[in-house]
């Protein structure tokens, strides 16, 4: 069985800085792209920031770009979302996925976690 356990959401002031924090365990044979999304209510869910395996590779959304840095443990399977200059436009839901085999035999699946709320306001 394979977990994602996200950390570190909580209130900010607007100009303010958070650190998410996104642990995979379980069975684990190999842990591939990790990445952040994020949701409001009424919304589609949306891409925030992905990192690659292989090379660490980084991708972001514009609206994030020069803000925010993903990164990654893969040591402990771990991933960060570093968010800076917080903006109350960025309040959402954000949910940490992590794309991984289970075992040697099991495609490649996109797991989820239960997500944390991140809210920007004065």
């Amino acid at each position: 069985q394979v977990r994602l356990v996200e950390s570190g959401g909580g209130l900010v002031q607007p100009g303010g800085s958070l650190r998410l924090s996104c642990a995979a365990s379980g069975s684990i044979f190999w842990l591939d792209d990790m990445g952040w999304y994020r949701q409001v209510p009424g919304s589609e869910r949306e891409l925030v920031a992905r990192i690659r395996a292989d090379d660490s590779t980084t991708l972001y959304r514009d609206s994030v770009k020069g803000r925010f840095t993903i990164s990654r443990d893969n040591a402990q399977n771990t991933a960060y979302l570093q968010m800076n200059s917080l903006k109350p436009e960025d309040t959402a839901v954000y949910y940490c996925t992590a794309d991984l085999k289970p075992t040697e035999f099991s495609p490649l699946m996109r797991y989820w976690g239960q997500g944390t709320q991140v809210t920007v306001s004065s």
